[in-house]
């Protein structure tokens, strides 16, 4: 008897234990990535082809963040920052129109580019599970619970290396990580640029009244202003600057579906548009909203102007905002954001020829399909940021402070959206929008991506990061945070290899690894010729080194139109036989010779080649385009070349960067 109730109350705790299993299941990974973002599919896809088993989290339903949300008119600076895997993406993109490389895309063909890396990979992905909380054991993460938000079902996930790729850095801070919110006061950081800025860019003409009955305090503000008063010029505080949604619109009759009056609409809120067209009036609808475009008849619209797609003012409780604040914020935008599209087409005070405009455009039918033809994805263009073992500052972008830790490049402005709309001198005036640039491509600190010894041994945090407001600006690219991904995920399975923390990785052999093996599958992706390898490029005659419009830090042009012989030479050291397609990077410039005059040795035999001015086509926010050379079958041991001379020349001859890509 007593053995078996021995036996009873043993298989009782084996059912109760088993329930339990079921109702909280357990996944043991050696890296789990949260945040579905684009630099979060690149990290996964960095660790798994590097051997290591991989678990992806994303709350929402969709992958990619805003690369696949409708920012296809990509920010990128300076090509030559955008390295690895990020570079790799961009040519699929280009390979899927029929071009070598591509920037500008719709967002379904983002999603089936990052399905191409997802497959490959075999990635295990959680769609819809939200992070609940971390737990630590000596100043490590040794697991997570996520909510599965259809089921209610909680998972725990025990991880050797956790990575944060989501907008918002959720892990960072349940993980106990330091971080900032807001801007830093100039002062804090030796800084130019940060804290509360009053400048020119996106601002109101002087004269627009800010009350509801023009020149009556007693009436009210407008909608959208905020009665608080404008604070000390680069005093820090705890404004986020503002977001938006990138939109993805038609004009093509057959996959347009009409903008039609959205819930929560109110004309009032878009008053002050129409007092702005009165003093500044607009030609086209890029007086309002910035429309570029895209394949396909299609757009990604971004914010233009003083009144415009930025929802100023309405994000300030998003970055620590629970769920439903998040929720409650992201729907808020997304009615003001179609409610602007709506008023700007039907609004009977709207200008005749802005409304004809407007109603050219309307959703696309092949895009968002399971979203209503409207993108998931708010732009968070900041939310947390890391306070991490290394700060990246203004002094970084500016090249006064240069690491040499460096993990990835950034080359964008320095660039911050509004953060108030407020009342200066009786006038309505926005705050907070800084576009400063004139700078080359920097490296980004290892460092900048980890936290502080103390505070957390095996996270790494590459979209959040460590940087002040101001430098985060710049280096917030989407671009930027694919080629962070893939290298905390180099470092992640470097640190579990050697069996280190995050803080102890040997960054020299990280660096190596992303310079060895680039697309971590162990092929060769190209070899790059820069004009500033002066142990690889030889130059004689007049050529003068420019900064500014150019592959890399400069370029090299002459523009002594055949007056006096001169060439630039770029030896090449081929890494082994085989036929390999030429490319020379080209800017468009109004004074360029008609001809470029190029001879390529493959170690045999020279060919020559001349690039016409009208083929440089250069589109989206970059200064030229790799131009197609040919194809040649080189030699390893054959002390290849490509020249570049001013033969002939009746105008500016440029020599900037040559690529081979192995076919």
């Amino acid at each position: 008897m007593i053995a078996y109730k021995k036996g009873l109350l043993l298989c009782l705790i084996l059912i109760f234990a088993t329930q339990r299993l079921i109702a909280q299941s357990i996944e043991k990974v050696d890296v789990c990535i949260y945040g579905g973002t684009s630099a979060g599919v690149i990290a996964a896809y960095t660790a798994r082809k590097l051997h290591k088993t991989v678990l992806l989290i994303e709350p929402g339903n969709r992958l990619g963040g805003l690369t696949t949300g409708g920012l296809g008119y990509t920010d990128i600076g300076n090509k030559y920052a955008i390295t690895g895997l990020a570079r790799d993406y961009y040519r699929r993109i280009g390979k899927h129109y029929g071009r070598f490389e591509q920037w500008i895309f719709e967002p379904k063909v983002a999603l089936q580019i990052f399905q191409q890396y997802i497959d490959d990979a075999q990635l295990n992905i959680r769609l819809q599970h939200r992070l609940a909380s971390v737990k630590k054991v000596n100043g490590s993460i040794t697991e997570i619970e996520v909510t599965n938000l259809n089921s209610g079902k909680n998972i725990q996930v025990k991880a050797g290396m956790f990575i944060d790729c989501s907008y918002e850095g959720d892990l960072m801070a349940k993980a106990g990580v330091s971080y900032m919110v807001g801007r830093e006061a100039n002062a804090d950081y030796n800084e130019t640029y940060n804290g509360i800025q009053l400048r020119e860019k996106h601002q109101f003409p002087d004269s627009i009244n800010p009350y509801k009955e023009p020149g009556k305090p007693g009436s009210g503000l407008l909608w959208g202003i905020s009665p608080e008063p404008l604070g000390t010029i680069g005093a820090g505080d705890k404004k986020v600057q503002t977001y938006n949604f990138r939109i993805c619109l038609t004009n093509d009759p057959t996959n347009r579906i009409e903008i039609t009056r959205p819930e929560d609409y109110d004309p009032a809120r878009y008053e002050l548009l129409l007092r702005v067209l009165e003093k500044r009036p607009a030609k086209d609808l890029n007086g309002i909203m910035k429309v570029d475009l895209m394949p396909n008849h299609k757009t990604d619209i971004n914010n233009n102007g003083a009144f415009s797609t930025d929802m100023i003012g309405e994000n300030y409780n998003y970055p620590e905002g629970d769920a439903a604040i998040r929720k409650a914020i992201i729907k808020k935008h997304e009615n003001y954001t179609k409610g602007f599209l709506y008023f700007v087409g039907h609004d009977s005070r709207m200008p005749q020829h802005l409304r004809d405009m407007m109603l050219q455009w309307g959703y696309p039918k092949d895009e968002y399909t399971d979203n209503g033809n409207w993108t998931p994805q708010l732009y968070i263009r900041e939310a947390r940021r890391m306070k991490g073992a290394y700060i990246m500052t203004q002094a970084n972008c500016e090249a006064r402070e240069t690491v040499t830790d460096g993990i990835g490049m950034a080359a964008y402005t320095m660039d911050s959206h509004n953060c108030q709309r407020i009342v200066v001198n009786g006038m309505v005036k926005n705050e907070g929008d800084v576009q400063i640039g004139g700078f080359g491509p920097y490296p980004i600190s290892y460092r900048s991506i980890i936290p502080k010894a103390d505070e957390c041994k095996n996270l790494f945090v590459p979209v959040c990061l460590s940087a002040t407001h101001i430098a985060y600006g710049s280096i917030r690219m989407e671009p930027v945070f694919m080629e962070l991904g893939q290298s905390a995920a180099v470092a992640a399975v470097e640190a579990l290899n050697t069996g280190t923390t995050v803080q102890n990785v040997d960054i020299k052999k990280v660096q190596q690894s992303l310079l060895d093996n680039p697309l971590v599958n162990g092929k060769i992706q190209e070899v790059l010729v820069d004009n500033d390898d002066t142990k690889h490029v030889v130059v004689t005659g007049n050529w003068k080194k420019q900064k500014g419009g150019s592959y890399g830090p400069s370029l090299y042009a002459n523009d002594s139109k055949g007056g006096e012989a001169g060439s630039v030479r770029f030896n090449v050291d081929i890494p082994k036989d085989g036929k390999y397609r030429v490319y020379s990077y080209l800017p468009k410039l109004e004074n360029a010779a008609l001809h470029t005059h190029f001879t390529i040795f493959d170690g045999n035999n020279k060919h020559d080649h001349a690039v016409d001015a009208s083929a440089i086509k250069v589109e989206g926010q970059t200064s030229g385009e790799w131009i197609d050379l040919g194809a040649y079958s080189f030699k390893k041991e054959g002390k290849a070349y490509v020249e570049i001379n001013n033969e002939k020349a009746d105008g500016v001859v440029v020599a900037d960067a040559i690529l081979f890509i192995p076919e």
